[in-house]
């Protein structure tokens, strides 16, 4: 028998033009999050960054967005969603203009600093926004996966994109992404996504704002740092801030009548199992792209736009597979489809764990598909959950939620799987004789290190180190697979103990005012 949904209207077809619109930013955002790395060697040569400079280049734009997310998504439940979605685009526009004519590494970095900051008026946005346009269950489910599937397609779009405008343009073509994509949505947005906010938000609580980004800026911080600092005062200090902080911000969000984040929302086994599953997805899916985009360029030789061209597959995979799950549904449980999703991306774990080799080409990009797959599935009826375990009036401070879980996993993928995988790679890495203490040291290092040392070797020993740390870079990538089939399994555990619908409850109208509480009044 398929799952009964609740009546409520449908969307009507401006519903669907709004979706369009709102996916403007969502796709801007998914391909900024990659394209920039591609332009890290001109942004070197033309700005002449320290170390710490381009570090901070890096780093700035994700520590100011994760900080901000769950207090910008519980503004925008106040002061109105669609008027935050469009003061962040019209600042983010204008801000990546001014970073793309940074005539300064100091410049540029403080420009990425303003982007985080507009940055997370964007994505809470467009999420929430979706919550309150879709009310039915399986529209709403329809417009997550496309909302998902455009993280999908912008990640795929981002290498491409990427080397083209790098091999036509200078390094700041691709801040100038952001114009003709955020202009359209400047004139269509007030025309069709119409605004909605909490009808009783509560005074802004500057206290808990501030709280709020003092936990999560030190904690993704020191997340990021752990992987090339060790457990040093430069991770600890930070951490401990905030931990601090943290716990302060859920006693404070107790205590008030109105919280900016109502935290009993993780009592509800729904919500907060949805977010585990989230936040783990995500870990696996950016730790598999830490070292396939490495394996493709670094040990295949491929160049970045053919490494991009050679993930398409499996990315296009990963939004056929959100996309299915939208029918599927209506005869299976989520729980069953999210467990049997994470477990096929364990499988392609798995695959990489068993067939990883320094020539290995198909078997990878085989991986990546049965992994793409699952996460696909996964990720767009998690998304669907967080959001609908609460009422549409708090969907702000929910999807804030769920981003914020988003960024500080793509960070744990780096930092977890990626030192990992570096010191695997450390470890194995059999050195050719003839090095001196400064080469060895830098082969050592990292995989791109070994490549730059090659090119001052004769061809002899060049062949050597590069054959080395190929076979040393794959003995790492087949113990980080093991922790990522590890990883899968646990989520899929964790969803299987929290998504289940822990009772039958008949299909009722659905109430704007009302929070399901399981995944049987979601479904």
């Amino acid at each position: 028998m398929p799952v009964s949904e609740p009546t409520v209207t449908k969307a009507a077809p401006r519903d669907w033009v709004a979706l369009a619109v709102l996916m403007l930013p969502v796709l801007l955002v998914s391909v900024d999050n990659t394209v920039l790395a591609f332009a890290l060697p001109g942004i070197s040569s033309a700005l002449q960054p320290t170390a710490a400079q381009q570090l901070w280049i890096i780093d700035i734009y994700p520590l100011v967005l994760a900080g901000l997310l769950v207090a910008m998504g519980s503004l925008g439940d106040r002061i109105g969603r669609r008027r935050l979605l469009l003061v962040g685009a019209t600042g983010f526009a204008a801000v990546s203009v001014a970073a793309a004519y940074a005539p300064s590494a100091e410049l540029l970095v403080t420009a990425r600093g303003v982007l985080g900051f507009f940055g997370a008026m964007l994505m809470p946005s467009t999420l929430s926004l979706l919550r309150n346009i879709f009310l039915d269950a399986a529209q709403r489910r329809l417009a997550i996966a496309i909302w998902a599937s455009c993280f999908a397609a912008g990640a795929a779009l981002g290498p491409i994109v990427g080397g083209f405008l790098l091999e036509h343009a200078w390094w700041g073509s691709v801040f100038l992404l952001a114009v003709p994509v955020l202009i359209p949505l400047l004139v269509l947005a007030p025309i069709f996504v119409p605004e909605s906010k909490d009808p009783n938000p509560g005074r802004i609580d500057v206290m808990s704002i501030a709280l709020s980004m003092l936990a999560l800026a030190p904690i993704v911080f020191a997340i990021k740092k752990i992987a090339d600092s060790g457990l040093g005062a430069v991770v600890i200090v930070p951490a401990v801030v905030g931990v601090v902080a943290l716990v302060a911000f859920v006693r404070r969000q107790l205590r008030r009548p109105n919280p900016m984040l109502d935290v009993r929302l993780f009592r509800v086994p729904t919500f907060s199992g949805a977010v585990a599953v989230n936040l783990l997805s995500v870990v696996s899916l950016v730790g598999f792209l830490f070292f396939v985009s490495q394996h493709l360029q670094l040990v295949l030789g491929q160049s970045p736009m053919e490494a991009g061209l050679s993930l398409v597959p499996g990315l296009a995979v990963m939004v056929v597979a959100g996309m299915s799950v939208v029918a599927l549904v209506r005869w299976v449980q989520p729980s069953s489809i999210i467990v049997c999703a994470l477990l096929l991306s364990a499988t392609g774990y798995a695959l990489v764990f068993l067939l990883a080799s320094p020539s290995a080409f198909a078997p990878i990009i085989v991986a990546f598909a049965v992994l793409g797959a699952g996460i696909g599935a996964a990720e767009t009826l998690s998304n669907d959950l967080i959001v609908s375990s609460v009422p549409p009036a708090k969907a702000g401070a929910a999807s804030a939620v769920s981003e914020t879980a988003y960024e500080m996993s793509a960070v744990l993928g780096t930092a977890i799987l990626g030192s990992v995988l570096s010191a695997s790679y450390s470890a194995h890495l059999l050195l050719p004789a003839g090095l001196d203490a400064e080469q060895a040291q830098a082969a050592r290092e990292t995989l791109g290190g070994a490549h730059a040392v090659a090119g001052t070797l004769p061809a002899d020993r060049a062949d050597a180190l590069l054959a080395a740390a190929g076979s040393a870079f794959d003995s790492g990538v087949t113990i980080t697979s093991g922790i990522g089939v590890v990883l899968m399994i646990a989520s899929a555990g964790i969803a299987w103990f929290t998504l289940r619908p822990n009772r039958v409850v008949h299909a009722a109208p659905a109430r704007r005012d009302v929070a399901p509480h399981s995944e049987s009044d979601i479904v």
